[in-house]
């Protein structure tokens, strides 16, 4: 147990170094709170405030730091095995969505939790991201893919039988719901905009080609 204690801590220090603070810093001069409506130090909002290489230069760097936190718990943790990572990347979403130093308001974690299940299982975490690219571009609700996409990994671990990843699955879910419920609150009033990510990328494409 005190292995995946500190490994969940572990996961926290690297999740509350949050990139969006960093590139907002680098590329207007601001702190991630100061842009867009929400604030949000995540992918999107600054993507959609300071366009596409900000917003990668984001994912990438939130991605990067799931990494270490998971590589660091297995190299400290060899005899754990690879749930191990499971529990760092769990401490990595923690980290970033209630960073201490920013009064633990951060952002809401999907490419960390992405992350960590990916590095986990990369086959059944596929198959959860496919359900959640699919639920985007259908509904075009951000939101939605964030939670589906650990309930969709959940079940397959269920369906595996592999019981403390199903469980950590369901942390992840929760963590989901709570930073996205207000969203997919305002799916029904109407008060939640639509992205559609697939208009966007023939865009940017378009503009390459």
């Amino acid at each position: 147990m005190t292995d995946k204690l500190l490994s969940i801590l572990i996961g926290y220090v690297c999740g509350c170094f949050l990139t969006a603070e960093l590139v907002a810093k680098r590329f207007a001069g601001k702190r991630a709170a100061e842009l867009g409506e929400t604030g949000n130090p995540g992918m999107a909002n600054i993507m959609a405030s300071l366009g596409f290489v900000p917003g990668i230069l984001v994912l990438l760097g939130d991605i990067f730091k799931c990494i270490l936190a998971v590589v660091v718990s297995r190299l400290v943790f060899k005899e754990s095995g690879a749930i191990i990572g499971l529990y760092a990347g769990l401490g990595c979403t923690l980290g970033h969505d209630f960073p201490f130093w920013r009064r633990f308001r951060g952002g809401k974690g999907v490419a960390t939790s992405s992350a960590a299940i990916t590095l986990y299982t990369p086959l059944w975490s596929l198959i959860a991201h496919l359900f959640g690219i699919l639920l985007t571009f259908t509904t075009k609700y951000l939101c939605l893919a964030g939670v589906i996409i650990p309930i969709v990994y959940g079940i397959c671990m269920l369906f595996l039988r592999n019981w403390e990843a199903a469980i950590l699955a369901g942390v992840f879910t929760l963590l989901a719901v709570f930073c996205h419920g207000s969203s997919i609150l305002g799916i029904r009033k109407g008060t939640t905009s639509k992205t559609d990510v697939w208009a966007a990328l023939k865009k940017k494409l378009g503009k390459k080609g």
